[in-house]
């Protein structure tokens, strides 16, 4: 099985290795909109707009499906992408709320979600938790992690600082759903702010599990072939993928 992956910058290289590591696939095709991130400041339009000319990318290769690992994305622009596909076009906001239903979170505990300020607009994970009946659900937009993840800071000083100026206010979550995939990379330091240190709910081993779900997929015996393109700074992009992939990455046009 063939497969895409579309984010407006780095951060979907998260969700990549997880399905590398799931060996499910045998080719994965990454593109980064690094020259528009991040599309979580933009208007709809823009972003069903820049969606759809990531759609025609992928229709230089024989796909079998596409993962639009963006969730500001995954919030927007599915229905008018998978209009436009003739292969199925999936998000990642269902699959970050199986997963939450699926871990051992009672429904009054509390419930952190932190993504771009058009995924929290969307209100697209409140009303899927509220429907399951949580009850103490907490939305915060913290864009300024998206800049800092797409500079490589994962730690220290700035994103301390960023980090006490969203959270320094508000209760103790038992679980953090982190509704950007460019949040796994901080993923433990956002851990470490709280002294519980929450659940961490992630895209890409969310969509793994979603995938498992709905389709008929069995183990390959060889690691997915991976391809990465980028509408800009195709280097730095090798940079974060070789940092966030290690070994993992095969081949980078």
């Amino acid at each position: 099985m063939r497969i895409g992956v579309f984010d407006s910058g780095a951060g979907g290289l998260s969700v990549v290795k997880s399905l590398l590591a799931s060996n499910l696939f045998d080719e994965v095709i990454y593109y980064g909109d690094t020259a528009r991130v991040p599309y979580g400041p933009k208007d709809q339009n823009t972003i069903i707009r820049y969606s759809l000319e990531a759609l025609e990318f992928f229709n230089n290769f024989d796909i079998d499906l596409l993962i639009t690992a963006c969730n500001t994305v995954s919030a927007y622009a599915l229905p008018e992408m998978n209009a436009q596909s003739n292969y199925p076009v999936v998000g990642v906001i269902e699959a970050g709320v199986m997963a939450l239903e699926n871990s051992n979170m009672k429904k009054e505990d509390t419930v952190l979600i932190i993504a771009t300020r058009a995924t929290i607009a969307s209100k697209r994970y409140e009303t899927s938790l509220k429907e399951l009946n949580y009850s103490n659900i907490i939305a915060l937009q913290t864009g300024l992690f998206v800049p800092l993840v797409e500079e490589g800071i994962f730690d220290g000083e700035i994103l301390e600082a960023t980090m006490k100026h969203y959270f320094s206010t508000i209760e103790t979550p038992k679980a953090i759903i982190l509704g950007c995939t460019h949040f796994p990379l901080i993923g433990e330091s956002l851990q470490n702010y709280f002294d519980t240190k929450p659940l961490l709910i992630h895209s890409g081993e969310a969509i793994v599990e979603y995938l498992e779900a709905r389709y008929q997929l069995s183990i390959k015996k060889q690691q997915a072939e991976l391809k990465i393109f980028a509408s800009d700074n195709v280097a730095g992009l090798r940079k974060m993928a070789e940092y966030w992939l290690g070994k993992a990455l095969l081949s980078l046009d």
